[in-house]
């Protein structure tokens, strides 16, 4: 649930998890022993279950130091141990350390009156620390809300969902500038507390959004549902129509396999026709039977080539990477120079990053010949 790291990670010191893992509440877990070298993955645990007083603090700013911890905790009791997680070769900060206490009344404390303090202008975020795998894996009590405003932080987030029942961990999903994605997760003690929260806050407004609130869906849950989609698609697109044909007749063909809920052609400004359009089926086996029957077939002497839609996208996708890979290739810029492609960006906007590269390579090119010049 923790925000990306852009540091590698550590053999023995594993670095925060990004928000769209397999569960938002996973955070590295602490050991109670400041001599143990590995750390496992976090998850925030129910302070009644804890039996030590071990706590997780993340979000801290780079420069954040044991002693600057160690002057913030000891203000509510003895603290046993400090440690900051450090990348094993650069040894610089992970952004998250672990602080443990002699006993778990004054872990309870600094959990209730230190959590998201400043620290170095930066609001910490503290939760009990969890070892148990199983306790992590759990998604019982897993609350997605998205739509948020940017205004609202992680404390924001925590004051207003914590009426309705006791909060883990609590986490609005942020970019490598620390900006709002617009998204977070709250993990609650109890499934109770998660369906009261669900029920009276998704679709209300906060902040004048309205935000929607569900349960979290684990990662590897949400990629079945997609590949059963994939599986049975309904939507047709096709491709290499000749202008002249009319939307009676392009919806006529694809009747002929089956009930269909929308056919229509893309047109432009003027009412002319741009050579495709798209179907949208009521079953599946119905658009199956027409992507298979009318592949290559003819209608008024253009070669029609319907698609199924999704796969469309991913063609697209792949070309414009393809596209992206060449121009790289090309040129004598740095990898590093070029911006960091997002292979999932949708066709328009990968057309539009290939744009940008371009412009880039150009950029750089004529930098290098300026400097070239004696």
């Amino acid at each position: 649930m923790s925000a990306e790291v852009s540091s590698s990670p550590a053999p023995q010191e594993q670095i925060e998890q990004p928000i769209n893992g397999s569960s938002p509440a996973q955070d590295p877990t602490s050991d109670s022993d400041a001599n143990n070298s590995s750390v496992a993955a976090p998850h925030s645990a129910p302070h009644n279950s804890h039996t030590s007083a071990s706590l997780y603090v993340g979000e801290l700013e780079p420069s954040v130091t044991e002693a600057m911890l160690f002057e913030l905790f000891s203000t509510i009791g003895n603290v046993a141990s400090i440690r900051v997680c450090r990348d094993a070769v650069t040894r610089r900060s992970l952004g998250y350390s672990y602080v443990n206490y002699n006993n778990t009344a004054d872990g309870e404390r600094a959990l209730e009156e230190l959590n998201y303090t400043l620290i170095k202008g930066r609001p910490c975020r503290i939760m009990w620390s969890q070892r148990d795998p199983a306790l992590r894996k759990t998604g019982q009590g897993n609350v997605f809300i998205k739509n948020l405003d940017t205004a609202i932080d992680n404390k924001a987030l925590h004051d207003t969902f914590a009426a309705f029942g006791n909060i883990l961990s609590c986490k609005v999903a942020q970019d490598e500038f620390s900006n709002s994605r617009g998204y977070g997760f709250v993990h609650y003690e109890t499934a109770e507390a998660a369906n009261n929260a669900i029920k009276h806050v998704n679709g209300m407004l906060l902040n004048e959004k309205k935000v929607f609130v569900g349960h979290h869906i684990p990662k590897k849950d949400r990629q079945s549902k997609f590949d059963e989609m994939k599986a049975n698609f309904t939507n047709v697109y096709v491709k290499n129509i000749d202008p002249e044909v009319t939307d009676e007749e392009f919806r006529t063909m694809f009747e002929n396999y089956g009930p269909i809920t929308s056919a229509s052609l893309s047109r432009d400004q003027d009412g002319v026709s741009r050579g495709f359009g798209f179907v949208n089926f009521q079953e599946h086996q119905h658009a199956a039977k027409a992507v298979e029957e009318l592949h290559e077939s003819e209608l008024k002497g253009q070669t029609l080539y319907p698609l199924e839609l999704r796969k469309l996208a991913s063609t697209r996708v792949s070309i414009c990477t393809s596209r992206i890979s060449m121009t790289r290739s090309t040129t004598s810029v740095s990898a590093r120079s070029l911006p960091r492609m997002e292979l999932s960006l949708p066709p328009r906007l990968c057309v539009m990053s290939l744009v940008r590269v371009r412009d880039l390579v150009l950029s750089a090119s004529l930098a290098r010949r300026k400097l070239a010049r004696p």
